[in-house]
């Protein structure tokens, strides 16, 4: 049974927390397996540069990565942050929730 079919398995990828490593400039679920993680900075003018998102292969389809990035945007939100989305991941999960397309820089 792979993954994607074994709710049990994403029901468990659910119980983790995502943390915010401030030290690492990353949001991070700690895993046996590994570290889930999205990777960001701040640029020269402030703005939340989203730079990477990684899941260990084992814990693929788990819908990590997606809490990942809502996390991450909804920290953006709640600190009134611009947000820049380098990262190819974070992109596809904006453009399936607008609501939080008001953060991009440039969005107008």
């Amino acid at each position: 049974m792979t993954p994607q079919e074994n709710p049990e398995g994403r029901g468990a990828a659910d119980a983790v927390p995502i943390e915010h490593n401030e030290a690492a400039s990353r949001f991070e679920a700690r895993f046996p397996e590994g570290v889930a993680l999205l990777q960001y900075r701040f640029d020269a003018a402030g703005d939340f540069v989203l730079i990477h998102t990684e899941v260990p292969p084992s814990l693929r389809g788990r819908g990590l990565a997606d809490r990942l990035a809502r996390t991450a945007l909804e920290y953006a939100r709640d600190h009134r942050l611009v947000v820049v989305p380098l990262c190819p991941f974070v992109r596809a999960y904006l453009d399936r929730h607008p609501e939080f397309t008001p953060l991009v820089r440039g969005h107008s």
